[in-house]
C-alpha cells in the first residue's frame, strides 16, 4: 500500500519548478509571497481532500464507521466547506468552533462536541443548534447539561469520555489518555456516572463511550489496546445496567512526519489495527457491532500546510551560532516554544542550491525562546529570501496570537493553479478595534 499524506514532510502537490522555486498547488511560492505578503499560511487543497478520502477508504470495510475532523487543528469556514463536500464530520471543543460551523452551513447532525469545561452558554448553543452528540467529560458537566436540557424540555444524546489509562510516548502536554489527566471519567467512575444518567439525569441519553489517547502518536499497538479497553467496558455496562451502547469514539492522534527522523504509520496501518481489534473483541465479548468514530485532526491538515517567511537580519555569535531572523515566529507558530516541536524548511527561491551553512531560524518577537528551527542546513541565506517551513497546517493558525501587537498572517488555499484568501491578513485597525478608553482617562 502506498504511503498516506501524513507520511510526507512536503505537501502532496509540492515540486521544484524550472526557476528552482518551490511550487505548491501549481503555483510558485515565491510569487505567492510577493502577491500576498509574508508571513503567509499556504494550504494545499488537493492534499487535504486526498487525506480525507484516504481515511474514508481505510475504514470502508466497516460499514458503520464515521470520520470526524478534530477542528481544533485548523478551523475556518473554508475548511468546513471542504469537509462537508468530502463527507467528513466535525469534532468541536468550543462555542467558537461550533459557531464557525454554523456560519458555514455545516450539517449540525454531523458535529460532536468535546471539551472538559463547557459553559452553559456553549451547551445551550449546541442544543439549540441540534448537533449530533455531546461528549460529557465530568460529573459537573453531567449535571449542567441535564439542567440545560430540562429547561429546554429536550433529550440529549451523549457519550461519556473515558480515561483509558494508556500512556503514549509523546510530549507530556499532548498525552490525554493516561490516568493522571484532566480529561474524562476514570474507569472506576463510570458506574456512578451511568447510575446518575439512568436514575436522575433523565434528559440525557447515553449512546456510547469516547476515549482519546493523545496526539502525534507513532505507536500502533496502542490503538489495539484502546479498542479492547473500551469494548470491555461496553460488556460490563451491558451486564450491569442492561444498556447496549451503540457508539465507540476512539478519538484521533495519528502522527505526521515533521522531520526525517519521524516515521508515522499510515492511515491504512492504523485502520487495520483498529478493525482487527474491533472484530476480535466484539466476538470475545459477544457484542453487536457499534458505530465506530475516528477523530483525526493533525493528520488530515498538517502536511498540507506551509508557512512562508521573508528573511531579514542575521547575527553571527563569535565561535557560535548564526541566527537568521524571519518576519514571523512564535505568534504564528508557538509550538517550538511550547512543545520543543521540530520542523523542516527550504529556501523557496533556492530549493536545489548547494547547502553551505548551518543556521538557527529565529523569530522577530521579544523573547529569547522565539526560535523556530535550530541548526538547519541551508544554502547561502540572504535578506529577502523566502523561507518555507513545512507541516504548519495543524495548530499554527489555531494557536496564533497578537503577541507584541503583531498582526496575524493571511491564509490562502491553493489548487490547480489558483489561489484564494481564506483568512484575511489582520490590519493595525483590527488590532485596536476592540480597545476601549474609559471616559475618566485623558488621551
Amino acid at each position: 500500500m502506498a504511503g498516506t499524506v501524513n507520511q510526507s514532510i512536503m505537501p502532496l502537490t509540492a515540486k521544484v519548478n524550472e526557476n528552482n522555486h518551490l511550487e505548491i498547488g501549481g503555483l510558485d511560492t515565491v510569487e505567492l509571497a510577493e502577491i500576498y505578503g509574508t508571513p503567509l499560511y499556504v494550504l494545499d487543497e488537493e492534499g487535504i481532500r486526498t487525506c480525507c478520502r484516504q481515511y474514508k477508504d481505510a475504514f470502508s470495510s466497516y460499514k458503520n464507521a464515521r470520520i470526524l475532523f478534530a477542528s481544533k487543528a485548523f478551523m475556518t469556514k473554508a475548511m468546513c466547506c471542504i469537509l462537508k463536500s468530502e463527507g467528513i464530520g466535525l469534532d468541536v471543543v468550543s462555542g467558537g468552533e461550533l459557531y464557525t460551523a454554523l456560519k458555514s452551513d455545516f450539517p449540525m447532525e454531523n458535529i460532536y462536541f468535546n471539551g472538559n469545561n463547557k459553559s452553559s452558554e456553549e451547551l445551550e448553543l449546541a442544543i439549540d443548534s441540534k448537533i449530533g452528540r455531546i461528549t460529557v467529560d465530568n460529573f459537573l458537566e453531567l449535571a449542567l447539561l441535564d439542567s440545560v436540557a430540562k429547561s429546554k424540555n429536550v433529550n440529549i444524546d451523549i457519550l461519556l469520555r473515558l480515561t483509558p489509562g494508556i500512556e503514549c510516548h509523546t510530549h507530556e502536554y499532548i498525552q490525554t489518555g493516561h490516568l493522571d489527566s484532566k480529561f474524562g471519567f476514570d474507569i472506576t467512575q463510570l458506574d456512578e456516572a451511568i447510575e446518575l444518567i439512568t436514575q436522575e439525569y433523565t434528559n440525557l441519553n447515553l449512546k456510547g463511550l469516547h476515549a482519546h489517547i493523545g496526539s502525534q502518536i507513532f505507536e500502533t499497538r496502542i490503538y489495539h489496546d484502546l479498542v479492547g479497553i473500551i469494548l470491555e467496558q461496553f460488556a460490563k455496562i451491558k451486564d450491569k445496567f442492561n444498556i447496549t451502547l451503540e457508539e465507540m469514539n476512539l478519538g484521533g492522534g495519528l502522527g505526521v512526519k515533521y522531520t526525517d527522523d519521524d516515521n508515522p504509520p499510515s492511515i491504512y496501518d492504523i485502520a487495520k489495527i483498529i478493525l482487527d481489534s474491533l472484530n476480535m473483541n466484539l466476538e470475545k465479548y459477544n457484542l453487536p457491532a457499534p458505530k465506530l468514530i475516528i477523530e483525526p485532526g493533525r493528520s488530515i491538515i498538517c502536511s498540507s500546510g506551509v508557512t512562508l517567511y521573508t528573511v531579514g537580519s542575521s547575527k553571527q555569535v563569535p565561535n557560535g551560532t548564526k541566527y537568521v531572523a524571519v518576519d514571523g515566529g512564535m505568534s504564528d507558530n508557538p509550538r517550538p516554544s511550547m512543545y520543543q516541536a521540530k520542523y523542516n524548511a527550504v529556501l523557496a527561491n533556492k530549493v536545489n542550491d548547494k547547502i553551505t551553512e548551518t543556521v538557527t531560524i529565529a523569530g522577530r518577537f521579544c523573547e529569547s525562546g522565539d526560535v523556530l528551527i535550530k541548526n538547519i542546513e541551508l544554502p547561502d541565506i540572504e535578506p529577502g529570501d523566502i523561507l518555507c517551513v513545512f507541516d504548519t497546517g495543524a495548530y499554527n493558525y489555531s494557536m496564533s496570537s497578537n503577541y507584541n501587537r503583531v498582526q496575524k498572517p493571511a491564509a490562502i488555499l491553493v489548487h490547480n493553479g489558483t489561489s484564494d484568501v481564506i483568512i484575511e491578513r489582520e490590519s493595525y485597525e483590527n488590532l485596536v478595534f476592540l480597545d476601549r478608553i474609559p471616559e475618566r482617562l485623558s488621551c
